[in-house]
């Protein structure tokens, strides 16, 4: 009997149906679609300094995304195959049943994400695989640069040249399903953390993350924050707060995952200023969006080079490797309380500010002198909103092998002053500690 034709769409960093190329790119032709996700073993196990690469609090946000997908995409008349395997694994199982004639998928271009995209081309040889660059602001075909290495070292630079020279892409038409007959059901279950090794948590009434994952989420809090609240309007005053889930918007951990498309919120910012207000903060939410793209382009641009010891300046300090010193590092018991706090927050909620984030890697880096790498793992396993991009990026710009023309060291003391004065931050997280 002769097999199904059919395309599939593999899901990674895209967990949504709204605003994906990848997505609407799959379903010009008449073939069935098939979705497929695969929670990849390699995701879940140890790898460097003994730490996992995804801890619980991303793990889950990453379960709820996918049922969260699972469902958007039955509203399209699309199965989702979710495998426990590798890509390569479950395409070849995949392809014992059906006359798989493409893949669509979103491109990556970090090493390992490249690995995985290899092994699976190396074992498929009759399929046609076509990527997009679908997780840009900027997409780069509309880059002002005529190649990678013309990309500035400096954030502002290119930021004005984007700004002045490129134009954000409209947000894709919605998708419409595909006909009945082209469904394709999959009774595969959504995997619990459990199945996947790690351990369960009861979320910490503290957190400023109280947030589910997936894209009917992501337009929840897009709504509330844009429309209900108009919170919106004070983004550039409040974004530097360390309680409570308000303060900044938060879409950080929908967009690293993909339930929301930068262009989408991008667009809504413009409706709202041209709606309700055009301010200094409606801005500073575009000019964030500016900087995730940057790091972006600068792993474009770099390579591997950001996964290095010596960053993308190559530069030669004298790190140290102190278990003991990553031990009380992580689990806030180091000499400076502002730090302990924003560690404490990490480890209970998976979730850390902006502000938090930049103190406590300069402790880590420079006035500890760890291998800023250690810190830059850690922060890969713990976080909710880990991008890869966003996070060696900045990790690098904190301790002085990246971005950062002046080379800055943070005096925690004094920004503890400046952004916890009163000591509430500090109080809600160090509870009994004396401080």
């Amino acid at each position: 009997m002769q097999k199904k034709q059919v395309n599939i769409i593999w899901f990674r960093n895209d967990l949504r149906i709204d605003d994906n190329p990848t997505l609407l790119e799959s379903l010009k032709s008449e073939l069935p679609v098939i979705g497929l996700y695969c929670f990849e073993p390699r995701l879940y196990e140890k790898y460097f300094y003994d730490l996992k690469k995804t801890e619980s609090f991303r793990a889950q946000f990453i379960i709820e995304s996918v049922k969260d997908l699972k469902a958007q995409l039955h509203s399209l008349n699309i199965g989702l195959k979710i495998s426990m395997q590798s890509p390569a694994e479950a395409v070849q199982q995949l392809s014992e049943s059906y006359s798989i004639q493409n893949v669509f998928f979103q491109k990556e271009w970090t090493s390992e994400e490249v690995d995985v995209e290899n092994e699976l081309k190396a074992k498929q040889s009759d399929i046609t695989f076509k990527s997009n660059l679908g997780q840009f602001l900027y997409h780069p075909e509309d880059s002002p640069f005529d190649n990678y290495d013309e990309i500035s070292q400096v954030f502002t630079h290119f930021r004005k040249k984007c700004q002045k020279l490129s134009e954000v892409r409209s947000v894709l038409p919605k998708t419409e399903p595909q006909s009945d007959e082209n469904y394709i059901k999959f009774d595969d279950k959504v995997p619990d953390l459990a199945y996947l090794g790690l351990e369960p948590f009861e979320r910490d009434s503290r957190t400023a993350f109280p947030f589910k994952g997936g894209e009917t989420a992501a337009f929840e809090r897009m709504n509330y924050y844009f429309w209900e609240t108009e919170k919106l309007k004070y983004y550039k005053k409040t974004r530097n707060g360390l309680l409570g889930k308000d303060y900044s918007s938060k879409f950080s951990a929908w967009l690293a995952h993909g339930c929301i498309s930068p262009r989408r919120i991008y667009s809504e910012v413009k409706k709202f200023e041209k709606e309700i207000k055009k301010n200094q903060d409606t801005y500073w939410l575009i000019f964030e969006l500016i900087w995730r793209d940057y790091f972006k382009y600068v792993s474009l641009k770099h390579g591997n080079a950001i996964f290095k010891i010596g960053g993308i300046l190559k530069k030669d300090y004298d790190w140290h490797r102190n278990k003991a010193a990553f031990k009380d590092w992580t689990a806030g018991k180091t000499k400076d309380n502002f730090v302990n706090a924003n560690m404490i927050e990490l480890k209970r909620t998976g979730f850390m500010s902006n502000r938090g984030r930049q103190n406590v890697a300069s402790y880590w880096s420079k006035t500890l002198k760890q291998d800023w790498r250690i810190g830059a793992a850690y922060f890969e396993a713990m976080l909710v909103d880990y991008d890869v991009h966003s996070n060696w990026g900045n990790w690098m710009y904190n301790s002085g092998v990246g971005n950062d023309p002046r080379d800055r060291k943070f005096n925690t003391q004094l920004q503890a002053k400046r952004y916890d004065s009163n000591g509430k931050y500090r109080r809600t997280w160090l509870q009994d500690q004396l401080f």
